[in-house]
């Protein structure tokens, strides 16, 4: 009885011993989180586990010794201490519900006294019997594939359940299986090796020259040398010359050469006597009444079109225009972009024979008069910086004024007799010129207010005042207050909210002024008296989106009746209306098959009742009795 009792005890004091050696297999230099992972050494798969009584178990207040017993029992420390968050995970990852019902009465009778012994022995810890174990669990790695169920090192565990058993082994085979990958080693030698590694410059390697080899052939002409090798002498380079689109044309007067026609034509010999003859017979006009809308109306409607008074006279859009002011003969002139001056006499038959081309300017004809104090002249400006003045009686252009470093817009009379003149820059500047005084030049150069300026025009009474049309105010001036460095207006007619493509006082009286938008708006003003308002009458509603392609529209007075505005038209059919300054339209001008373009561009005869409209492509139509 006794000898059996002595044997129990040794057997259990060997199996307690073994245990303990066991646990103690890990390395001294292992790292922590290592350890949590790979629980095998060499073909032994070992996972410690440290039970705890669950009855008074806190899971913040649990905390795992601070080391292990090595494997000579020697004292000495094994492991590092674990992280408090990867303990926890650890136990609730082991410890399942039906492990904590059946191991907390062992852990608490059973296995306490073993767990004594060994850490009383080796750290003297003062921890309480209820609290602490040491328990252990042997897997061992069967190499030739043994069944799920192995148990042995698990007789200790008998409450495992046999998915957990399962689950440790699969855990302890995937940490030998990660850690025969040996990744992290890996990875170590490839960081060193990326950082040891530095780019390539991809340069193209050159081609050697070959020393000897024949090269690429290359033309005699090139290499400059004759069939036999010889090099011939360098020619000298000469200096390419870029033509200018529109090249200025010589200062001083040009003679009256027609582009049309031969200039020693007798037709031209012809054609510039009758007009110089004009001036003789042409009598002074008179100023006379207005006559009333309704006979206005009548004479309006009976002015009609044909295919005899529709002509192309110049090459190009027509950009101004005008009507001689004879009562004998029907002359018209157009100035064209292209800088022609094309006169047109209806009286020729057939059409073709009347009409005669000029080139005065190099660029567009902005501004057409015939002169007040003389017919036989025709005055033209243009943006080239010219203002020329054609002498029928003489057939030749002279040159009025000229200004190379700046653009014209607009010139009209200061004077009646036509001797000085205002003219407009694009630039906003103003220039004052006097035909009497020699040479071209400008009398006085004045800055305005305006940044631009389109159209000048001069009041017909009271010709100290002239008006300007700028990009967005209409500004009036007196001539005989400019100051050249920058003259302020009298007044300004401020009420336009986009461009403004001209502004002209009524021709008679000058109590009105009209005014051409592209707001689509027709403005009539009071300008009866001249002082710092001048207030809006009327506001006609007219389209004047021309486009790109076509020249914008300017609206005229009729010089015979000064309370009628002519305008051309976007409307279809084609057409040139006349609206009263109250607004009403007067009479459109249809033409039929003859008028079916856009006439941007009209002129009304000062006494007769005679209408030509000038279109972008350089033809003229005219509405006459």
């Amino acid at each position: 009885m006794m000898s059996g009792l002595c044997g129990a005890a040794e057997e259990k004091a060997g199996s307690r011993q073994r245990l303990q050696v066991k646990v103690h297999e890990f390395k001294e230099n292992q790292d922590v989180a290592d350890v949590s992972r790979r629980l095998v050494l060499e073909k032994t798969a070992k996972v410690c586990l440290v039970p705890f009584s669950l009855s008074d178990y806190k899971p913040d207040a649990f905390k795992l010794p601070k080391s292990l017993l090595d494997k000579n029992s020697n004292n000495e420390a094994a492991c590092k201490t674990y992280k408090k968050t990867e303990i926890k995970k650890t136990f609730r990852e082991v410890l399942t519900p039906k492990m904590k019902a059946t191991t907390s009465s062992k852990t608490e009778s059973t296995l306490q006294k073993s767990s004594l012994d060994v850490h009383t022995e080796n750290h003297k810890q003062h921890m309480s019997t209820s609290d602490t174990g040491l328990l252990s669990v042997e897997m061992e790695d069967s190499q030739d594939g043994d069944s799920d169920e192995d148990t042995s090192g698990l007789d200790d565990f008998s409450g495992l359940s046999p998915y957990e058993r399962k689950r440790l082994k699969n855990i302890s085979e995937n940490a030998n299986f990660f850690a025969s990958l040996q990744l992290s080693e890996s990875a170590a030698r490839f960081r060193e090796m990326i950082k040891k590694r530095q780019p390539s410059e991809s340069r193209r390697k050159k081609p050697k020259k070959r020393e000897n080899g024949i090269g690429c052939r290359r033309s005699m002409r090139l290499l400059n040398v004759d069939p036999l090798g010889v090099s011939l002498p360098e020619t000298p380079t000469q200096p390419t010359v870029v033509e200018d689109e529109n090249p200025l044309l010589p200062p001083g007067p040009l003679a009256m050469t027609p582009e049309n026609r031969d200039d020693n034509s007798e037709l031209l010999k012809g054609f510039l006597q009758t007009w110089a003859e004009v001036n003789k017979t042409n009598s002074k006009n008179n100023e006379k009444e207005l006559s009333s809308i309704k006979s206005y109306k009548a004479n309006l409607s009976g002015m009609v079109i044909s295919e005899d008074t529709v002509c192309k006279v110049t090459k190009g859009s027509i950009f101004s225009m005008a009507l001689h002011p004879s009562e004998i003969r029907t002359l018209v002139a157009a100035g064209a972009r292209s800088g022609q001056v094309g006169l047109w006499d209806l009286t020729h038959q057939p059409k073709e024979d009347g009409v005669y081309v000029f080139q005065p300017h190099s660029q567009p004809v902005s501004c057409l008069y015939f002169s007040p104090a003389n017919p036989a002249h025709i005055l033209s400006l243009s943006y080239d910086g010219t203002l020329r003045c054609g002498d029928f009686s003489k057939a030749v252009f002279e040159e009025v004024y000229r200004n190379e470093g700046s653009s014209f817009s607009s010139f009209d009379f200061l004077a009646e007799e036509a001797s000085t003149l205002i003219v407009g820059h694009w630039d906003g500047r103003m220039s004052l010129v006097d035909r009497r005084t020699p040479g071209t030049s400008h009398e006085k150069l004045i800055t305005s207010s305006l940044s631009k300026i389109r159209t000048v025009h001069v009041h017909p009474v009271h010709r100290q005042y002239f008006i300007t049309a700028g990009l967005r105010d209409v500004h009036i001036y007196d001539a005989r207050h400019l100051n050249p460095k920058r003259s302020q207006p009298l007044t300004s007619l401020s009420e336009h909210t986009r461009s403004i493509a001209s502004a002209y006082f009524s021709p008679l009286t000058g109590h009105r002024v009209v005014t051409t938008c592209a707001d689509c708006k027709l403005r009539v003003f009071d300008s009866s008296c001249i002082s710092s308002q001048i207030p809006l009458l009327t506001t006609i509603r007219h389209n004047t989106n021309t486009g790109r392609w076509l020249t914008r529209f300017r609206a005229v007075w009729d010089p015979k009746q000064e309370d009628c505005i002519i305008v051309g038209s976007m409307a279809y059919p084609r057409q040139v209306e006349i609206f009263h300054e109250t607004g009403k339209r007067v009479h459109s001008f249809l033409g039929g098959e003859c008028l079916v373009s856009v006439c941007s561009i009209n002129a009304m005869h000062p006494t007769r009742y005679i209408l030509a409209g000038g279109n972008s492509s350089g033809k003229i139509h005219v509405f006459m009795n």
